[in-house]
Protein backbone atom coordinates (compact mmCIF):
# COMPACT_ATOMS: atom_id res chain seq x y z
CA UNK A 1 0.00 0.00 0.00
CA UNK A 2 2.51 2.44 -1.28
CA UNK A 3 2.27 6.14 -1.75
CA UNK A 4 0.96 7.28 1.61
CA UNK A 5 2.95 7.32 4.82
CA UNK A 6 0.60 7.16 7.82
CA UNK A 7 3.25 6.27 10.38
CA UNK A 8 2.81 9.58 12.24
CA UNK A 9 -1.00 9.61 12.14
CA UNK A 10 -2.52 9.36 15.63
CA UNK A 11 -5.43 6.90 15.80
CA UNK A 12 -8.12 6.43 18.40
CA UNK A 13 -9.72 2.98 18.09
CA UNK A 14 -13.06 2.62 19.89
CA UNK A 15 -14.15 -1.02 19.79
CA UNK A 16 -15.67 -3.26 22.47
CA UNK A 17 -14.83 -6.61 20.87
CA UNK A 18 -11.31 -7.65 21.95
CA UNK A 19 -10.76 -9.73 18.79
CA UNK A 20 -11.75 -6.87 16.50
CA UNK A 21 -9.72 -4.37 18.51
CA UNK A 22 -6.67 -6.63 18.19
CA UNK A 23 -7.27 -7.05 14.45
CA UNK A 24 -7.48 -3.28 13.94
CA UNK A 25 -4.31 -2.76 15.98
CA UNK A 26 -2.47 -5.39 13.91
CA UNK A 27 -3.63 -3.88 10.62
CA UNK A 28 -2.64 -0.37 11.69
CA UNK A 29 0.78 -1.58 12.83
CA UNK A 30 1.24 -3.40 9.51
CA UNK A 31 0.45 -0.11 7.79
CA UNK A 32 3.24 1.50 9.82
CA UNK A 33 1.12 3.30 12.41
CA UNK A 34 2.88 3.77 15.76
CA UNK A 35 0.38 5.94 17.66
CA UNK A 36 -2.71 3.90 18.55
CA UNK A 37 -4.88 4.51 21.61
CA UNK A 38 -7.76 2.16 22.35
CA UNK A 39 -11.08 2.43 24.14
CA UNK A 40 -13.73 -0.20 24.80
CA UNK A 41 -16.87 1.94 24.45
CA UNK A 42 -18.02 5.36 23.35
CA UNK A 43 -17.89 6.96 26.80
CA UNK A 44 -14.28 5.88 27.37
CA UNK A 45 -13.52 6.82 23.78
CA UNK A 46 -14.82 10.36 24.25
CA UNK A 47 -12.72 10.88 27.38
CA UNK A 48 -9.61 9.69 25.53
CA UNK A 49 -10.57 11.76 22.49
CA UNK A 50 -10.64 14.96 24.54
CA UNK A 51 -7.12 14.33 25.88
CA UNK A 52 -5.54 12.67 22.85
CA UNK A 53 -6.66 14.94 19.97
CA UNK A 54 -6.40 12.07 17.46
CA UNK A 55 -5.95 12.57 13.73
CA UNK A 56 -8.43 9.80 12.86
CA UNK A 57 -11.06 7.96 14.91
CA UNK A 58 -11.98 4.36 14.08
CA UNK A 59 -15.11 3.24 15.88
CA UNK A 60 -17.61 0.45 16.07
CA UNK A 61 -21.33 1.14 15.97
CA UNK A 62 -22.69 -1.35 18.52
CA UNK A 63 -21.23 -0.76 22.00
CA UNK A 64 -22.56 -0.24 25.52
CA UNK A 65 -23.16 2.07 27.34
CA UNK A 66 -22.44 4.56 24.52
CA UNK A 67 -22.43 3.41 20.92
CA UNK A 68 -20.45 4.73 17.96
CA UNK A 69 -23.34 6.80 16.65
CA UNK A 70 -23.65 8.65 19.96
CA UNK A 71 -19.88 9.14 20.11
CA UNK A 72 -19.90 10.57 16.59
CA UNK A 73 -22.60 13.06 17.56
CA UNK A 74 -20.59 14.08 20.65
CA UNK A 75 -17.44 14.60 18.59
CA UNK A 76 -19.36 16.69 16.05
CA UNK A 77 -21.01 18.76 18.79
CA UNK A 78 -19.97 22.33 19.49
CA UNK A 79 -18.33 21.30 22.78
CA UNK A 80 -15.86 19.04 21.02
CA UNK A 81 -12.15 19.89 20.90
CA UNK A 82 -11.90 19.01 17.19
CA UNK A 83 -15.23 18.68 15.41
CA UNK A 84 -13.44 18.09 12.10
CA UNK A 85 -11.58 14.88 12.97
CA UNK A 86 -12.17 12.15 10.36
CA UNK A 87 -14.37 9.36 11.71
CA UNK A 88 -14.39 5.93 10.10
CA UNK A 89 -17.16 3.67 11.36
CA UNK A 90 -16.45 -0.05 11.20
CA UNK A 91 -19.71 -1.94 11.53
CA UNK A 92 -21.55 -5.12 10.66
CA UNK A 93 -24.56 -3.04 9.60
CA UNK A 94 -24.77 -2.60 5.85
CA UNK A 95 -28.44 -1.76 5.38
CA UNK A 96 -28.94 1.55 3.57
CA UNK A 97 -31.03 2.94 6.46
CA UNK A 98 -28.16 2.31 8.90
CA UNK A 99 -25.55 3.71 6.51
CA UNK A 100 -27.73 6.82 6.16
CA UNK A 101 -28.02 7.15 9.95
CA UNK A 102 -24.22 6.98 10.30
CA UNK A 103 -23.74 9.49 7.49
CA UNK A 104 -26.30 11.83 9.01
CA UNK A 105 -24.55 11.63 12.40
CA UNK A 106 -21.34 12.91 10.81
CA UNK A 107 -19.33 9.78 9.95
CA UNK A 108 -16.82 10.40 7.15
CA UNK A 109 -16.42 6.81 5.94
CA UNK A 110 -18.07 3.48 6.66
CA UNK A 111 -16.37 0.10 6.46
CA UNK A 112 -18.54 -3.01 6.71
CA UNK A 113 -17.24 -6.07 8.55
CA UNK A 114 -15.54 -8.37 7.83
CA UNK A 115 -12.73 -6.01 6.97
CA UNK A 116 -9.48 -6.34 5.05
CA UNK A 117 -6.32 -4.29 5.47
CA UNK A 118 -6.70 -2.89 1.95
CA UNK A 119 -10.25 -1.73 2.63
CA UNK A 120 -9.25 0.02 5.85
CA UNK A 121 -6.28 1.64 4.13
CA UNK A 122 -8.55 2.88 1.31
CA UNK A 123 -10.87 4.56 3.84
CA UNK A 124 -7.92 6.12 5.68
CA UNK A 125 -6.46 7.30 2.37
CA UNK A 126 -9.82 8.82 1.38
CA UNK A 127 -10.00 10.89 4.58
CA UNK A 128 -6.44 12.16 4.08
CA UNK A 129 -6.16 12.66 0.34
CA UNK A 130 -9.77 13.60 -0.45
CA UNK A 131 -11.07 15.35 2.65
CA UNK A 132 -14.65 16.50 2.36
CA UNK A 133 -15.76 20.00 3.21
CA UNK A 134 -17.76 20.29 6.39
CA UNK A 135 -21.28 21.61 6.34
CA UNK A 136 -22.94 23.46 9.17
CA UNK A 137 -26.71 23.73 8.94
CA UNK A 138 -29.43 24.17 11.52
CA UNK A 139 -29.73 20.44 12.17
CA UNK A 140 -26.39 19.04 10.96
CA UNK A 141 -22.66 19.52 11.35
CA UNK A 142 -20.28 17.17 9.63
CA UNK A 143 -18.70 16.18 6.35
CA UNK A 144 -20.60 17.12 3.22
CA UNK A 145 -22.95 14.19 2.69
CA UNK A 146 -22.89 14.62 -1.07
CA UNK A 147 -19.99 12.73 -2.59
CA UNK A 148 -20.07 14.66 -5.83
CA UNK A 149 -21.30 18.03 -6.96
CA UNK A 150 -23.69 18.17 -9.90
CA UNK A 151 -23.65 21.64 -11.45
CA UNK A 152 -26.73 20.72 -13.49
CA UNK A 153 -28.87 19.80 -10.47
CA UNK A 154 -31.90 22.09 -10.30
CA UNK A 155 -34.01 20.43 -7.58
CA UNK A 156 -35.39 22.02 -4.43
CA UNK A 157 -32.45 20.73 -2.33
CA UNK A 158 -29.94 22.56 -4.52
CA UNK A 159 -27.35 24.33 -2.44
CA UNK A 160 -27.36 28.07 -2.86
CA UNK A 161 -24.31 30.17 -2.04
CA UNK A 162 -25.06 32.58 0.78
CA UNK A 163 -28.02 30.65 2.14
CA UNK A 164 -28.29 31.67 5.82
CA UNK A 165 -28.68 28.25 7.40
CA UNK A 166 -25.87 26.56 5.48
CA UNK A 167 -22.15 27.17 5.67
CA UNK A 168 -19.28 25.28 4.12
CA UNK A 169 -16.36 25.05 6.51
CA UNK A 170 -12.79 24.10 5.76
CA UNK A 171 -12.45 25.53 2.29
CA UNK A 172 -14.30 26.94 -0.63
CA UNK A 173 -17.29 25.09 -2.00
CA UNK A 174 -17.90 24.66 -5.67
CA UNK A 175 -21.49 23.72 -4.90
CA UNK A 176 -24.09 26.11 -6.15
Amino acid sequence: MAGLNISKVKFLVVEDNPFMKDLLRQILRTLGVTQIVEASDGAEGFELYKDLHPDIVLLDWQMEPMDGLELTKLIRSTDSSNRYVPIIMITAYSEIARVTLARDAGVNEILVKPIAATSLFQRIRATIERPRLFVEAETYFGPDRRRRQDPNYKGEDRRVAGKRDLAFVGGESSAA
